[in-house]
């Protein structure tokens, strides 16, 4: 072989060396993390809290991008659609595979994309009004069975929404469900009394209850929250089968190589677990839960026949 062809063969190598070589360095520059929900919520605090130590470990920007719209849909897309390089990846909630059993989804929630990380796992919440007629989840049903046509439960989202029609149907009650933009509207409505009561994640709740404002009855683990020691389940008052338990995790387009998502996976899985983020995360009420990438392609695929189930009872429907 002649200098000549030499050269050219090591110019046909080259396309393949420089993504390993880019891939080893991973992150080189900012790297952009997706919110498909407005700022403030859960997935929006737990995102750029994990968002700030990936940041202080790599020196390199982790950019929190509040990309709101059509229920997370909007911003979910523009991560199925991105180059899959690993400078973007999008924070999800469980409702992420729930959506295709609600609406037209312009991708497919499991095949367009990888869960690279589960942030979090978090139960959801019975948050109550103090001018509730009632103090404690036995008292709430007890208000519902003797209210014509059904006692209001706000909700916000498609988790909150199957946690209350599931927790209606299995308590053998009549609620009606009042679905509100966001859950800032629905706490607003709670703290001012209009509303008795109403679902959501510890995050959201957290601030309103510290102040006293609002008062959390139930909680939907099968077992008593160690964030929330003193918040009873719902089995504790007799409702059984309405156990529900939500998760945060970043995707990344499908198609992003590996060694990045395993890098990923890898840091925040170390990051999670240092007493800094554990205390943090109590502070929220979530709970950690790592897992590998084969592990997390697993919960997906369960996820969605979950879903499916779901679906078939009624318990989602679509819009």
């Amino acid at each position: 072989m002649n200098i000549t062809r030499r050269a050219a063969f090591a110019a046909t190598l080259a396309p393949l060396a420089a993504p390993a070589l880019a891939q080893d360095a991973w992150p080189s520059r900012t790297v952009r993390i997706v919110v498909p929900y407005a700022p403030g919520g859960g997935t929006d605090v737990t995102t750029r809290a994990l968002a700030e130590a990936m940041g202080s470990r790599t020196g390199h920007g982790f950019v929190v991008e509040n990309r709101a719209g059509a229920n997370g849909v909007v911003g979910t897309e523009a991560v199925a659609r991105a180059t899959p390089d690993g400078y973007t990846f999008g924070a999800q909630t469980s409702t992420h595979i729930m959506a295709r059993q609600l609406v037209n989804l312009p991708y497919d929630p499991v095949t367009d994309f990888q869960l690279v990380s589960l942030m979090a796992r978090y139960p959801l919440v019975m948050m109550a009004s103090n001018r509730a007629p009632f103090q404690d989840i036995r008292g709430m049903l007890e208000q519902a069975r003797n209210t014509p046509g059904g006692m209001a439960q706000g909700t916000s989202d498609a988790q909150s929404s199957f946690a209350a029609r599931n927790f209606a149907k299995r308590a053998n009650i009549e609620l009606n469900e009042v679905p509100y933009r966001g859950s800032g509207a629905y706490l607003a409505d709670l703290t001012a009394g209009h509303l008795p009561m109403a679902w959501g994640s510890p995050a959201t709740a957290r601030a309103l209850v510290q102040s006293g404002q609002i008062r959390l009855i139930g909680v939907t683990s099968p077992e008593r929250s160690p964030f929330l020691p003193d918040v009873p389940t719902l089995r504790e008052a007799g409702v059984t089968g309405a156990d529900f338990i939500g998760w945060f995790g970043l995707l990344a387009p499908a198609r992003t190589p590996t060694e990045i998502t395993s890098k990923f996976n890898q840091a925040l899985n170390e990051i999670i677990a240092t007493p800094a983020m554990r205390e943090r995360y109590a502070s929220l009420g979530n709970e950690f839960a790592p897992m590998n990438l084969e592990q997390l392609a697993t919960l997906m695929r369960e996820d969605d026949a979950r879903w499916i189930a779901a679906a078939r009872e009624g318990l989602i429907t679509r819009q």
